[in-house]
């Protein structure tokens, strides 16, 4: 039996300390590396009040900030830190995605290109004068129907004014188009990069800009693409005209929900006040890493607290995780079957998690694939990711994502 994983690219960023750490420094770096964010900043923040020229301990505040999309906060702190040569590489890469972001193309194309990462630099400064991700529509929010919702949500929408198939996936970056549809529709390949796929699999990946792209009463101009080959698996394993990917950098200029029970993608305007679920309070706090890393506080089993990344693309399951997290959760895997990522085939290994929550959701009996996650994963970006929550866990619910407050809601139909 084939197992079908959509997991995509995966943005590395490397967290190294500054020299020798103070005793509250150490536990700064303590507490980031165990995920606790606001801990690690005020940590931080006493750092600074002795020292307000701590390098390091600036550098770390604009990290956590940009984690929290608090962009002014990440950018006057990074600034700081960009001083200082000996961290300078990584603060361009962490302020480079703070304009990005922002939709700040022109800066941060300009540290792409200092970084030497000239495929995103070449496309940033091709947008010129164009604004990027402008919203033509008096609408404040829309509905798009879903073609199907599994093994995953599908629904259509059209680019440079041709209706087009896409998968929805957050685990993914850019919208994604394949490279044959990139050819027809005339679109100017700027660049190619490695990307990171399931199982660790690597493919090359191309820039490019879209002209326009119609999703329901919206029409967003001047998209940011990747081209790549991972449309066409999927539409191969789904035995539908894929020819494309929506991941998370064009969807959190809205703030969106995936409407498993409704089978509907519902896109509201962001900072409109109008709510794309129904009217509650409360939410689960959620940061954002690289540049589409979402993750938020579950468990798995009777174990402790982790972080998941919120990785909706995982078909034929609901849940992924680390090999630490297997052994603690006492996780008895399956035989391995083949299963098909968006860098080809991969091995996984199918298992059954008694117990796993995202903040107070609970579900039961959730069907995972262990294999999914490439080396390294769990620590790629300073702080300790136990795995991913996907499509099987969030199927009987209204699955919301406010990139305002940065909090996600779950609803069920009762």
């Amino acid at each position: 039996m084939k197992y079908t994983i959509i997991v995509f690219m995966i943005a590395i960023l490397g967290l190294a300390n500054n020299g020798k750490a103070e005793d509250a420094m150490g536990k700064a770096d303590n507490l980031f590396y165990q995920g606790l964010f606001p801990e690690a900043e005020a940590y931080y923040n006493r750092i600074l009040k002795k020292d307000s020229n701590n390098v390091y301990a600036n550098l770390m505040l604009g990290q956590i900030a940009l984690y929290g999309n608090r962009f002014s906060k990440a950018e006057t702190h990074l600034k700081k830190a960009l001083t200082d040569s000996s961290v300078r590489v990584k603060t361009i890469g962490l302020l480079s995605e703070t304009y990005y972001r922002q939709d700040r193309f022109a800066e941060a194309g300009s540290l792409f290109a200092e970084a030497g990462q000239m495929a995103k630099a070449d496309k940033l400064q091709a947008f010129k004068d164009r604004t990027p991700y402008l919203i033509e529509s008096a609408a404040i929010v829309t509905e798009l129907p879903f073609v199907q919702t599994d093994p995953l949500p599908l629904i259509m929408l059209t680019v440079n004014g041709r209706e087009t198939m896409f998968l929805i996936d957050t685990g993914g970056w850019e919208l994604s188009i394949d490279e044959e549809l990139a050819k027809d529709l005339g679109i100017k390949f700027l660049g190619t990069q490695t990307a990171t796929f399931a199982g660790g699999k690597t493919a090359a990946t191309y820039h490019g800009i879209l002209d326009s792209v119609k999703a329901g009463s919206f029409i967003v101009r001047n998209v940011p693409i990747n081209i790549s080959q991972a449309p066409k698996r999927a539409a191969q394993m789904f035995q539908q005209p894929v020819r494309g990917v929506v991941g998370t950098c064009f969807l959190y200029h809205f703030n969106f929900t995936l409407d498993y029970p409704g089978g509907k993608l519902v896109l509201a305007r962001r900072n409109s006040g109008e709510a794309t679920a129904v009217s509650i309070s409360g939410g689960l706090p959620f940061w954002m890493a690289g540049d589409h890393i979402m993750v938020a506080w579950g468990t798995v089993n009777s174990g402790q607290p982790q972080l998941f990344f919120i990785d909706t693309g995982l078909a034929g399951g609901g849940f992924t995780a680390t090999e630490a997290t297997i052994k603690t959760a006492g996780i008895k895997l399956g035989e391995a079957k083949e299963g098909m990522g968006g860098g080809g085939e991969v091995q996984v290994r199918p298992f059954t998690v008694d117990r796993l929550t995202l903040g107070n959701i609970e579900e039961r009996d959730v069907r995972g694939l262990f294999g999914a996650l490439p080396p390294g994963f769990e620590s790629r970006f300073g702080f300790l990711i136990g795995g991913i929550i996907s499509h099987g866990f969030f199927r009987p619910y209204r699955l919301t994502f406010n990139f305002d407050s940065m909090k996600i809601f779950l609803e069920k139909k009762k």
